[in-house]
């Protein structure tokens, strides 16, 4: 009988065209930080390694794959801002991603607009549905299973402030598909929108 599944040891390599793992964890909400480096300069940049770990209080965390602009602004400033990116911004989320010289502001070269934070100093994307600004809690030097060093860093950071434009506001919750968010699916260029939900509650004892 032939075997259902295709195994491999990531630290063997996988034996395929393309690496599969992140095609497989997906889709993955997108950290689109804003942050602002010691001189106040701002950047913008989006991390498709980005999730909620806590929700009271709401706690973040996305992952940098080396020592980026952002990790050594959160680092140094100890502030942020997640932007919610909707299928109108995702070219412009793209555009951000581009690897601009240090201090060089990836927000007007993307053509979008800066808001005023509230509770935190770097500015939000003001086209963005819903932003959440955070205050590092805790950046964590990752290893491997042999207790190796790796250049990967996460960096986990508590809400402490949330803007939700009232457009995508009905009835006083917050209405994801007419939001449209985008996630990231793997491989070069390949992502997934939202445009529809289904409910399904958690059962009872």
């Amino acid at each position: 009988m032939t075997d259902a599944t295709y195994f491999y040891d990531p630290r063997e390599g996988h034996g395929l065209p393309h690496d599969p793992f992140k095609a497989i964890l997906a889709p993955r909400p997108i950290g689109w930080i804003s942050s602002l480096d010691e001189q106040g300069r701002v950047n913008l940049a989006p991390y498709s390694f980005f999730n909620g770990f806590s929700s009271n209080p709401p706690i973040v965390a996305f992952g940098s794959e080396g020592p980026k602009d952002s990790l050594r602004n959160v680092e140094a400033t100890g502030e942020f801002v997640c932007n919610l990116v909707s299928r109108v911004l995702a070219e412009a989320m793209n555009e951000t991603a581009a690897p601009l010289p240090h201090g060089e502001n990836e927000m007007l070269r993307a053509g979008l607009e800066p808001a005023p934070s509230t509770r935190v100093r770097p500015p939000r994307v003001a086209q963005a549905p819903a932003a959440l600004e955070c205050k590092l809690l805790q950046v964590v030097a990752l290893s491997d299973v042999e207790g190796r060093p790796l250049r990967a860093r996460m960096v986990i950071g508590q809400v402490v402030g949330v803007h939700i434009r009232r457009e995508f506001l009905k009835d006083g919750i917050f209405d994801t598909v007419a939001a449209h968010p985008v996630a990231r699916c793997g491989y070069r260029g390949d992502y997934a929108e939202v445009t529809s939900l289904f409910e399904m509650l958690r059962p009872t004892a």
